[in-house]
Parts: C-alpha cells; structure tokens; sequence
C-alpha cells in the first residue's frame, strides 16, 4: 500500500522559537503550524514499500558529510512575491550543503522510479500558504532579519498524512549525517 512520503530536514526546537519570536504580526494567507515546519528535500507523494526502502537504503549509504550549521536569513515568496501562493524564510549560511543533500535525495528518488524534479532547489522553510494570490513584496522588500541558526545532523523521511485539519508528519526513519 502506498503512502505519501517526503524527505526532508526537521528544525529543532531552539530555531523553531526563534522563528516563531521573530514573525511579522498579520501574515498573509494561512500560517503552517510551527510544529510543522522542515525544510523538504524531494516530496515524493504515493509511494510503495520497496521505493521507500529503496531510497532509504540509498540516502543512508550515500556520503552525506558531516552535520552543519545553517543560518537563517530572510523573507521570500514562490511564485514571486507580487503574486504570492507561498511565502518563506531562506537560509544563507548552510545552503550549499543543504543544496548537497537535496541531490541526495533527489538521485535516491529517481531511482526507485520517480520522475526528476523539474522546479531547481531552493532550501526554504515554508510560512505560510496564500490563495488566492497576493502581493508581499512590501514585506519580502522590508528585509525582516530573523537571525538564529541551527546543526543539521539528520534527514528524515516523512509521511504525510492529510484531512480533518492540518497535515500531520510523522517521522519513518532518521538518517544522521557524519557516520
């Protein structure tokens, strides 16, 4: 049976008060609960048994270095920011790395049989979800610093379970960097 997966890096709860501590009062749209927040990787969706061991296998094999810090930076929006769907806080320090694993999983995905990613990665952590649409260039433009920063050493695959109120995540496995 399928399940609906993503990989991803979880926050810890030193940089998830940080974050929450340091919003803007009247965020647009819809704000993704705190416990929610990750960085995601390769959202994969449905996927079956053997794919997630399979990809699995691969990330926990694959030379993912040593944990490392990230920076928390400023605020952007997908698609743009006059025409808002998302908006979120990006990273400077880190985003190399960050970028490294995310081919990681990316590679792992395309062989247990998903199709390439054809959006190029951009290590983000997700807001707030706006539709319809709206401009937030004022506030993307307003350069809000959120400082703080936080060790990455893991990559967790997800699953997602969705209906009856926000999705809930729950951890499949943790895979920790530097082994």
């Amino acid at each position: 049976m399928a399940e609906r997966l993503f990989i991803g890096v979880p926050l810890s709860d030193e940089a998830r008060l940080t974050i929450a501590n340091s919003l803007p009062k009247n965020l647009p749209g819809k704000l993704v609960p705190a416990e929610n927040w990750h960085f995601t990787l390769r959202f994969l969706g449905a996927t079956t048994p053997e794919a997630r061991d399979q990809i699995i296998r691969q990330i926990d094999s694959a030379s993912c270095g040593a944990p490392f810090t990230i920076r928390f930076s400023s605020l952007g929006a997908f698609p743009q920011p006059r025409k808002a769907r998302i908006l979120w806080l990006g990273i400077d320090e880190g985003s190399e790395r960050m970028l490294q694993i995310a081919a990681i999983g990316e590679a792992a995905a395309r062989n247990a049989g998903f199709t390439a990613e054809t959006k190029a990665f951009k290590p983000h952590l997700t807001l707030c979800r706006i539709d319809p649409p709206v401009s937030v260039a004022s506030l993307v433009e307003s350069k809000p610093r959120f400082g703080g920063s936080m060790t990455v050493d893991s990559v967790i695959v997800y699953r997602s379970r969705l209906g009856g109120g926000p999705a809930r995540y729950e951890q499949v496995v943790r895979i920790p960097l530097g082994r």
